[in-house]
Formats: C-alpha cells, structure tokens, sequence
C-alpha cells in the first residue's frame, strides 16, 4: 500500500497519507468513530478454520520415563486459569508458551525482539510487585531455562525479600539450548547448579519458599498440585529434561538463523 493511502494515527494528532495532519484529536474517539465505519471481514477467519486442525494432546509418559518438554507444557496448559499472568523466558519457552491457549483473562508476557537472556527474572519481579497492588489475586508463572536463570538469579533474592509469591518453573537441560539451535559448541554447555540448593540458600530462613525438583510426569503433577496450594509462598520447580529436547518450532527458528549468520558479507563492506 502506498503511503497516499496511509492514515497514521498518534495520540492526539492524524495524518493522512502525506498530506495534512489534523490535531487536537482524541485517539479514543478516532477510534470509536472509524469502528463504526469499518465493515467486519471474515475471510481470514474462515479459511483458518478450514484449515485448522483441533488442538492434540501427548499421550502420558511412564512412570520412571524422563520429562519431556511437550508434556511439561500440556501441564502447564492445564494449570493456566483466568487469574494466571504467564511470562516466557527467551529460548524455547517462547516457542513452547506461543501455543498455549488462554483462558479468557489470563495474561501473557514475552520479551521476543531483543531476545535478551535473562530478561524474565526480573520482569517476575515487576510483574508481582505491579499485581499486588493492581490486582492481588492475580499469580505470576513462569517459564525460565537454566542458562538464562543463571544470567540474573539475584532477583529471586529481592522477590522473598518483599514476600512475592510467583511460580517460577526452572527448565533444566543442561545449557543454552536455543544457541545450540543456532550454533553448536561446547561453549553452549554451563555448570550445573543445585537450583532449589541455591534458592534456598537465598531464602536464608526468612521469607516463605517451597521447593521441588520433578524429572518425570507424576512429579511434575504433584509439584504443580501443590503449588496452586500453597498462595503466599514463593514456590519453584526445577524441571529436569534431556539437553536436546526441544520444539520443532525453535529446531526451523534455529536452521533460518544459522544460515543467516553464516551469509558472507557483502562485496566491498568492512568488516
């Protein structure tokens, strides 16, 4: 579409294509006024749903069978309720997170255009501190590989400090599996920690903590059973899965970047 044909809408001011610009204008109302003149188009919808397959469920593991990452987001898809504010971590959680469905009033957080590893601890942090004073029945989960916990762990501290209550699921596999995705290397792999071990440590006997570490499905079911009991409490559940378990959705995301790393400079750049 040609800019001509562009009305550029900014709190307090419209502009139409490259023309004039009219002020003074309330974005609520413009917005109230072009609803009333926009006629609905289903076509989308409706070839989507043409298309669309209904959602499928993995089928339940063994016992003694090593957690997998599908199964942990079927669990987590259960656990979501209207009163749930959900935050994804960089990495596979992303992937992961973005095919969950919602139940109507549950929120969502990602970080996805920085991609900057690290970022949800302390967005957990914001996050809580926001809802107690906004809505305090509202409860923070979220969804943190092991690498990018590891970046800004700290935060866990000033979160027992201030009496938080998030349900933080630590995903443990070992390194940066989204790198590895990218690029393989043995830099991708980092040291293990004792993460309930470490957030204990933290708590230091002040402050409300439960901890579990789940490495099949019926742990995993109970450590979440009992999280939705305990309200007031930090809780977290460190996850154990295999180091190369992942989305097919971060396994394309993953090849497309590689090869637009590996694209040779252009003629003539500096590098």
């Amino acid at each position: 579409m040609g800019r001509e044909k562009m009305l550029r809408v900014d709190p307090g001011r419209v502009t139409i294509g490259s023309g004039p610009t009219f002020g003074c204008i309330v974005l609520e109302d413009f917005l109230e006024a072009l609803a009333k003149r926009v006629r609905p188009n289903d076509t989308g919808l409706v070839m989507y749903r043409r298309m669309a397959l209904p959602p499928s469920e993995p089928p339940p593991q063994g016992d003694k069978e090593m957690l997998r990452t599908n199964v942990l987001f079927k669990h987590v898809q259960r656990f979501l309720t209207p009163t749930t504010s959900l935050v994804s971590e960089v990495g596979d959680s992303w992937f992961n997170t973005l095919k969950l469905r919602l139940p109507a009033g549950c929120e969502y957080e990602l970080q996805f255009r920085y991609g900057s590893i690290g970022w949800s601890v302390g967005a957990v942090l914001g996050y809580c501190c926001a809802e107690r004073q906004r809505q305090p029945e509202r409860r923070v989960l979220a969804c943190i590989g092991d690498g990018s916990f590891q970046m800004t762990a700290q935060e866990v501290s000033t979160m027992l400090r201030y009496g938080l209550d998030p349900i933080i699921i630590l995903i443990n596999n070992g390194g940066y599996t989204i790198e590895v995705e990218i690029h393989d290397g043995p830099y991708n792999v980092i040291k293990n920690w004792d993460y309930t071990g470490f957030v204990r440590a933290m708590q230091n006997k002040e402050g409300k903590l439960w901890t579990a570490t789940a490495r099949t499905e019926p742990e995993l079911v109970a450590a979440l059973a009992e999280a939705a009991q305990r309200r007031g409490e930090l809780v977290f559940i460190e996850v154990v899965t295999h180091r190369d378990d992942c989305s097919k959705e971060l396994l394309e995301w993953g090849s497309r970047v590689a090869a637009a790393n590996s694209r040779k400079p252009p003629l003539g750049s500096s590098v």
